[in-house]
């Protein structure tokens, strides 16, 4: 494999609700660009995404799955997240290592909440967003009810590429605006035959192609003054014009596919080859000091550590995004969390389950590593003349907590041994030891989340072990003034004894004056 460049590579994460077809998307794109040379499916489990132990007995994504692919001398780095919101933070890491979101549509179902959370996540990020509309042949998909809806969310920043000729069972064709072409298929799926737009449907495609060439003229004034003096752009204007307002979040490109299939996904690849932004065009990131730091090949050298994985008879394995310089196997380098020296091993592109070895990644590039010596998720390494650090990704608050226990306590030390493993791996977990309640408390997104968890511990770790509700810890306080007096007297043959006590309590609130009297009935103490 051939070392690319900044301005050759593009980061891309793939967003979407539970059962819209992440995963089998990944498969197509996979498929199409000749990683595999045969689609797995969910069904079957055998997936390039989905191959954690966890993830094939339940037939859903748990952990963000990296993988890349070279396409028309550019390489795709893309990440396929995982759908449910109890798997949040996935999506989140993918996010904020990547450039680009697509976010699948189930065209069943039209956008879902999974769809608008993933869309918030997009805008609070700053995050181009290309909307993909999948399972068109489904019997209950309804298409221009889709597009209706989208715009009612999103506005008229959504602006389609294609639309389908008709849904269903019967979808093998779809129309692309842009290339103004017709796309069809064989029931099976395979090549695409590429003809010109039949009579019946140029109206439609002229009245949405001209939508589309105005929002891409938007995005920049040459493009703008053309299109008033001619009212039209060619091809490559209108894909600058597209890849300037994807930066700017000003258009939402639409795009239709049958992933399952593999229809129009070479088409998408197409688009998200030529037309994406690449690492080099987007907004500059910032490190703990707020500089801003330029993804430089020729700068010093910095790699971010976003994730790490624990896989069968491998361990530890760390994936990282170069933000500055290049990374070689056998580089030494200083963590700057921990302050500890680290030598680089062999570095791999990643490919799912399997690893690519590779001689070097420039910045902006993605990739992993294995048996670091003391890198965690979040650390960052650097040469010895730099002392950046990146702190950039930010998790939501856990939403469910629940006590757990080892049904046998002898293994409470090795439970905890696992749990703060995990947590490595997915970095919403929060693992507390409540020395008030004593109780171990896991703080996660949900209860699925925890479900999860406690699958893997009893499969993978053979732990035996029980959910408990949280003890509450009960407190007590003061709520209102009260006074009591006592008077000791005790005759014990001599002077004997005599004490009165007067006490006097009132509620104290954080930040009040120390009383230096007290006031009780009109009477002052």
């Amino acid at each position: 494999m051939r070392v690319y460049q900044t301005n050759e590579i593009k980061n891309i994460a793939l967003l979407g609700s539970a059962g819209s077809g992440k995963t089998t998307l990944a498969e197509s794109m996979l498929f199409e660009a000749g990683v595999i040379k045969r689609r797995g499916s969910v069904e079957a489990k055998n997936t390039v995404s989905d191959y954690f132990p966890v993830e094939l007995e339940y037939g859903y994504s748990v952990f963000p799955t990296v993988f890349h692919v070279e396409w028309n001398n550019k390489k795709l780095n893309i990440i396929d997240c995982p759908g449910s919101d109890d798997f949040v933070g996935g999506a989140i890491t993918s996010l904020n290592v990547t450039d680009q979101a697509v976010i699948l549509v189930n065209g069943q179902y039209g956008p879902e909440v999974g769809t608008q959370n993933n869309f918030r996540y997009t805008e609070k990020l700053g995050k181009p967003v290309i909307f993909l509309i999948n399972q068109l042949d489904s019997d209950k998909c309804d298409f221009d009810n889709i597009i209706a809806t989208m715009k009612d969310i999103y506005g008229s920043k959504c602006v389609q590429i294609q639309y389908p000729i008709e849904t269903g069972p019967g979808f093998n064709a779809l129309i692309d605006v842009l290339l103004m072409k017709k796309y069809s298929w064989k029931p099976e799926g395979g090549a695409p035959i590429i003809e010109d737009i039949p009579e019946e449907e140029m109206e439609k495609a002229m009245e949405l192609h001209k939508v589309l060439v105005e929002a891409a003229a938007e995005n920049d004034e040459g493009l703008m003054e053309k299109f008033f003096e001619s009212e039209s752009l060619t091809e490559d204007e209108m894909r600058e014009g597209i890849r300037k307002g994807l930066v700017t979040r000003s258009i939402f490109p639409v795009f239709c596919v049958c992933a399952g299939k593999s229809m129009g996904v070479h088409r998408l690849m197409e688009f998200l080859g030529n037309v994406v932004p690449f690492v080099s065009e987007m907004p500059k990131l910032h490190n703990t000091r707020g500089e801003e730091i330029t993804p430089d090949s020729n700068g010093p050298e910095s790699i971010y550590f976003f994730k790490t994985g624990m896989e069968p008879h491998i361990g530890e394995v760390s994936y990282f995004k170069v933000m500055s310089g290049s990374v070689k196997s056998g580089d030494d380098l200083t963590n700057a969390d921990r302050g500890s020296k680290e030598r680089i091993g062999q570095i791999y592109a990643c490919a799912g389950a399997n690893r690519v070895p590779v001689e070097k990644l420039n910045a902006g590039d993605i990739g992993c590593t294995v048996k670091m010596k003391d890198v965690k998720t979040g650390n960052t390494l650097n040469d010895k003349d730099t002392e950046w650090r990146f702190d950039f990704i930010k998790y939501p608050n856990p939403k469910y907590s629940r006590a757990i226990k080892a049904a046998n306590a002898q293994d409470t030390e090795k439970l905890m041994a696992a749990l703060i493993k995990m947590r490595q791996e997915d970095p919403t977990w929060i693992v507390e030891q409540s020395k008030e309640l004593c109780q171990i408390i896991v703080h996660g997104q949900g209860e699925f989340h925890l479900r999860t968890l406690k699958w893997r511990l009893e499969n993978n770790e053979k732990l035996n072990v029980v959910f408990e509700e949280p003890r509450i810890p009960y407190r007590e306080t003061i709520t209102k003034k009260a006074r009591a007096e006592y008077r000791h007297k005790k005759q014990s043959g001599g002077a004997g004894q005599f004490g009165e006590v007067h006490l006097i309590v009132e509620p104290y609130a954080e930040g009040m004056p120390d009383p230096t009297s007290f006031t009780f009935d009109g009477q002052e103490f």
